[in-house]
Order: structure tokens, then C-alpha cells, then sequence
């Protein structure tokens, strides 16, 4: 058999030239192409060449120690990078704070579709992420250190609104990942835990007259891949290196686990559970928000944690988590597998991900933070002499219709007991993570108050929400005094109105029961009138109706509601995430005409989900009743008021 396209890491490695662009492919060490990058270390090493590289990555790819990209840490070799996330790669992290090497830092999203934008000939990629954050040239334009002066972001007008412009470039060389590999070069994945960016990397390169060089861990004979399992052809791809098997790990914690790549499906109470402490009481009060059938994004570190609180609870089925690199569903792994995922519903692409999450696909997300100021603004991307970069974090943060940041109220020596259901600070932390102006603008609190984001701070002992005016305290944990652990600790005075004390069952060892509370539908807490406009508000987001109980407790409430007014009302309902079983949605829509029929003067209705406005629509057109389903809120008001 002629191996073709198939040659040494070392004679792959020769194509990379002095000043060339190298992009590779990663997310932490999930598909992280070690041999490739270990080899060309190890050329600059002995030979001093290539130089001047520069090198453009979305996901950080590393270890936090010397893995993945901590290789290519040689002054020298680099001159340049553009890179979405540094915390992984401290020995670039180094270059880069030490103004050894032009560095900027922005948004991994962006660069996911960067590649795609280079690969179809495109000048950039245009874009709203970003605004008002470090990343717009009216703060920092992306740039990390004094000797990077080339603005590569541009902030542009069409029509009323304001967007950034990310300029392109061509892409010199691609390093790639993928399971097999013919000698023609076309790859399959079918071992990888990720899809990643591979694809529009190697077409980026192609289409600059660059070259591509995948790292595969086996060779398959000619014609004998399934052409439907083929995620590279081989026409994108110029050699094949096989790698050896400590650099081709599935992931940097994990060998391989056919659980992450698909194979199998595992029970899920064989997951380890998190011990009581302040990690787990801060991912505890976060879940308190998850609701039935919303999509929610994970971020790394504390965020993570709220997947094992999800498996502990049993309301995986309920909710769909995702991982910013492609996943949707499932549990994600955290630690060195984390990107991975076990029993997921799909993995896509990773450029394909940050189209569902820019567009608003996301109903909350899950975010860490270094630092929060009296503004909202949260800083999550650099903190003194560290340099994390903000990977998806602004794509994210921004797009998502709910945003929860979770931290420790303090850091570095932080004790706390938790003891009969209440706090006690046994040790205050060195460093308090609020503060008067946060370093860098990651998260722009006037940005998310300007378009009335839902947003929330979650630490061990309390809770902050976003205002117009700024954060307001408004959950304190049994046991905390206000004054003494939470407000002497702030360099400003946050708004203090009437807070409430948090859930106790977050601080108990027994579950908190949250499937039950999911499968409750609530709702005396979903509805509300406001006389002044004599409009009846129902809010049944989320809700999910099983059964005949369910149908005589919203009756009751309505009738209870409505029924003393004597009078007909105006009303808007949301319906988004709503659910009606099968067996029980006929009954349902019949109740819906009784109570417009019984009560109402004109009423609107709203579901984001295009399937829901046809289903609900067509059934109530068949009742003779209002059909009319509007796709946002805004939409619905302004039915009403036209009216």
C-alpha cells in the first residue's frame, strides 16, 4: 500500500517557514495536536528555525503547566499571537505580559468564525461581540501589552447600530487533529471528543495557498473509510503524521474514555459527587435557576459544578447543558477533561456552537468571575500579572437571555464551616472579589442593563442582581450578618433594599429535591395583575403540563384571580420553553378558551420557538379563539397597546 500523504513529523514540520501564520486546532487538551506541536518545538530547539511565527488559536490548548502550546513558549519563535484564551499556556502567557511578543486576546467565538470568514474569501468577520468591553478599540481593542500597536479591530456603523470588524488574514499553515486517516488524507474523528474548528481551519489554510498538516493515531487502507464518517477530505489536507501515544491523549486528563467520544453511555449516578463546601453551596444556589426545558451554557472552573449538581439532583432529562467547544447535552466533564462530555445528545462543530450561542440561542449561562465592581462590570479575562483571556466568555456573557457569575465572595485563605444549614466565615480570603472598578471590562454591566439582561452574582454567603444603577444585594446565606461579613468587606456600598435569606436546603447534605420543584408548575408565583393597566400577566415559561392536577390548579388560579374583578381584563402570556404533554395538551387548549372567552378583552401571547407559535396557533385558530402567537414580549405589548 502506498502511504501517499503520510510522512514523519519531522518532515511535516519543514514546511513551517520563518514569519509564517500558524493556526492550530484545540480545546484544552481535547484535540489538542501534541506530536505537531512537540515537533516543531523541538526543530526551533536544534535548528533556531522557524522564526518570528505568528500563531492564532481560538480555546486555550494546554495544560496550565507545559503541555499543548506551553511548547511553542521560546521567544524567538514567536513574534506574534492572536489567541482567545492564555490560562492554559502560562509559558506564552509569560511573552506575552513580559512585552516579548505582540499578543491580543479576542473573543473565541470570533476567531471560530474568523477561519470561516479566511476560508471563503471574506475581509473579516463583522460582529457585536465585544462591544464595550476590552475588546473594542474605544477601550483596549483586544491588545495585551505595550508593543502591540497594530489595531486589528475596527468599531463600524450600519445603519443605526455599531458592530466590530475583525480583520482577516491568510493562514500560512493549519496543524489539525483527527482519529484515521487514509493515505489520501481524508479523516475521520470518530475517537476525538470534539469536532472543534478543524474543517474551516483547513480551508482557511487551503484557500491562502497555505498548507494543512493533520495528526491522526492510525492509517486505514485506501477507500475504506465511510465517506458520510469523513469530517476533513483529503483534497484539504497535505500530509498525515501519525502521533505516538502520549501525544495524541484523548484529553490531558484522560487517555481515552469511549464515553467521551460516543461510544458508550454511562449510568450517571456513577459520577462522583461534590462534597459540601463553598463550591458546592455557590453551584447549588446557581442551579436554583436552572428552569425545565431551557439551554444553558457551562463555563470552566465553578460553572461546571452545576452539571454534577444537575446529575445529583436527577434533572439532566429536564434541561439541555452545553460546552462552548460543541456540545449539547449531556454532563460535562470538568477538571483536565473538561470540554469533554459523556452520554451528549450531539457534538457540533465549534464555529456551528458560537452561531447558536451569537444569535441567542442560550436561555442562561454560567460564568466564573475574578472580579465584579459597583457597575455590574465583571472581569473574568485578566487579574494583576495573569493574563486568562476571555475565550468564550464575551460571546457568551453578551448573548445569553440570563447570565449567572459564580465566585467565592473572596479568594486565596477562605474558611468557612457549614453546620446545621448555616454559614460561619471562619477565615476571611485575601483577596475580596468585588471592587471598586474592575481591571478589565469583560463584562460590561451598562451594556447588559441597556438591553435588561437578567443577571445575577452568586457567591458561598450571598447574592447580587443587576440594576440600572448597578448590583443590589438581594440573598444573604443563614447565618451571615450583612454589616460584618458582606458589606465591610466592599470598597462601595451596594444597594441594599429588603434581601432575603437564601434557600436553606443549599446548606443541608441532602439533596435539595430540585426535580420535584422543576416538575411543579408554580403557579401561583406566574401570575400576576396590574390594575393600572388592567392586564392580567401570565408567565408560563418553562412550565410543564402533565396532567388533569395540573389543568384544575391554573383554572383555580385564574378563577381566584380574575373571577372579583368583575370586569374583563387585558392579558400577555409567555410561552416560552412551555410544554403541554401529548396526552393532556387538547384539555389544556380548552381551558385557554374558556379563560379568554370568560375573562378577557384582547390577549397576546409569545413563544420564541417558531414550532410552539405554529402548534399553539393552529390549534387555537380551530377553537376560534386568538391565534395570534408573537415571537418576543415587545411584540406582544405593542398588540396590546395597538389595540
Amino acid at each position: 500500500m502506498s502511504l501517499k500523504k503520510v510522512i514523519s513529523a519531522q518532515d511535516a514540520i519543514a514546511i513551517v517557514q520563518d514569519e509564517d501564520v500558524l493556526a492550530t486546532s484545540g480545546y484544552g487538551g481535547n484535540g489538542t495536536p501534541d506530536q505537531l506541536i512537540v515537533s516543531l518545538e523541538k526543530r526551533f530547539l536544534e535548528t533556531g528555525s522557524p522564526k518570528n511565527l505568528t500563531l492564532v488559536f481560538a480555546g486555550g490548548q494546554g495544560d496550565g503547566k507545559e503541555k499543548g502550546l506551553n511548547h511553542l513558549g521560546h521567544a524567538g519563535l514567536l513574534q506574534r499571537v492572536i489567541g482567545g484564551h492564555y490560562g492554559l499556556i502560562p509559558e506564552i502567557e509569560k511573552l506575552a505580559v513580559g512585552n516579548k511578543i505582540e499578543a491580543y486576546n479576542i473573543p473565541e467565538g470570533v476567531i471560530t468564525h474568523l477561519y470561516r470568514d479566511i476560508a471563503s474569501g471574506k475581509p473579516g468577520t463583522l460582529s457585536r461581540v465585544g462591544l464595550e468591553t476590552f475588546v473594542d478599540p474605544r477601550e483596549e481593542g483586544g491588545k495585551v501589552n505595550d508593543i502591540t500597536t497594530e489595531d486589528i479591530v475596527e468599531l463600524v456603523e450600519l445603519g443605526d447600530k455599531q458592530a466590530l470588524f475583525y480583520k482577516a488574514f491568510p493562514i500560512n499553515v493549519a496543524f489539525i487533529r483527527g482519529t484515521t486517516a487514509d493515505p489520501d488524507g481524508n479523516v475521520t474523528m470518530e475517537r476525538e471528543s470534539l469536532l472543534l474548528e478543524n474543517l474551516s481551519m483547513a480551508i482557511a489554510a487551503k484557500n491562502s495557498g497555505g498548507y494543512v498538516i493533520c495528526q491522526v493515531e492510525r492509517i486505514a487502507q485506501e477507500g475504506s473509510l465511510d465517506s458520510r464518517q469523513v469530517k476533513i477530505p483529503g483534497v484539504m489536507v497535505d500530509c498525515v503524521v501519525v502521533a505516538e501515544v502520549q501525544h495524541h491523549m484523548q484529553t490531558y486528563g484522560t487517555q481515552y474514555n469511549p464515553a467521551y467520544s460516543g461510544e458508550v453511555r454511562i449510568p450517571p449516578q456513577t459520577l462522583d459527587r461534590l462534597i459540601l463546601d463553598e463550591r458546592k453551596v455557590i453551584a447549588r444556589r446557581a442551579a436554583l435557576e436552572l428552569a425545565p426545558n431551557s439551554v444553558i451554557n457551562l463555563g470552566i472552573g465553578l460553572p461546571d459544578c452545576v452539571g454534577t449538581i444537575a446529575g445529583e439532583e436527577k434533572v439532566q432529562d429536564l434541561i439541555t447543558l452545553t460546552v462552548d467547544p460543541g456540545v449539547i447535552g449531556g454532563v460535562p466533564m470538568g477538571g483536565l477533561d473538561f470540554g469533554a462530555a459523556v452520554n451528549c445528545q450531539a457534538v457540533i462543530d465549534h464555529g456551528s456552537q458560537f452561531d447558536f450561542i451569537d444569535g441567542g440561542g442560550l436561555d442562561s449561562a454560567y460564568l466564573g468571575m475574578a472580579e465584579a465592581d459597583r457597575y455590574g462590570n465583571v472581569n473574568a479575562s485578566r487579574f494583576g500579572r495573569r493574563l486568562t483571556g476571555c475565550g468564550g466568555f464575551i460571546n457568551i456573557s453578551q448573548n445569553s437571555h440570563k447570565v449567572i457569575f459564580l465566585s467565592t465572595f473572596s479568594s486565596s485563605g477562605l474558611e468557612i464551616e457549614i453546620a446545621n444549614g448555616r454559614v460561619r466565615i471562619l477565615k476571611e480570603g485575601k483577596i475580596v472579589k468585588f471592587v471598586d472598578r474592575v481591571g478589565q471590562i469583560t463584562f460590561s454591566g451598562r451594556h447588559a442593563a441597556e438591553k435588561n439582561q437578567d443577571v445575577l452574582y452568586i457567591t458561598e454567603r450571598c447574592v447580587f442582581k443587576l440594576t440600572g444603577s448597578g448590583i443590589e444585594l438581594t440573598e444573604v446565606a443563614p447565618g451571615i450578618d450583612i454589616e460584618r461579613d458582606i458589606l465591610s468587606k466592599m470598597p462601595f456600598a451596594p444597594e441594599v433594599r429588603d434581601p432575603i435569606e437564601m434557600d436553606s436546603s443549599i446548606f443541608r447534605p441532602e439533596p435539595m429535591g430540585l426535580r420535584s420543584r422543576f416538575l411543579d408548575i408554580h403557579i401561583d408565583d406566574r401570575i400576576s395583575y396590574d390594575a393600572d393597566k388592567n392586564t392580567l400577566f401570565l408567565d408560563f415559561a418553562g412550565m410543564r403540563v402533565r396532567n388533569e392536577a395540573d389543568l384544575v390548579a391554573i383554572k383555580k388560579a385564574v378563577d381566584a384571580t380574575l373571577g372579583p374583578l368583575g370586569k374583563r381584563v387585558y392579558s400577555i402570556v409567555n410561552y416560552d420553553r412551555f410544554v403541554a404533554d401529548d396526552d393532556i395538551i387538547a384539555e389544556y387548549l380548552d381551558l385557554v378558551k374558556y379563560v379568554e372567552e370568560k375573562y378577557y378583552i384582547s390577549v397576546s401571547r409569545y413563544t420564541n420557538s417558531g414550532f410552539l407559535r405554529l402548534k399553539l396557533g393552529k390549534e387555537l385558530g380551530k377553537r376560534k379563539v386568538s391565534s395570534r402567537i408573537y415571537e418576543s414580549s415587545e411584540e406582544a405589548a405593542q398588540h396590546l397597546t395597538d389595540k
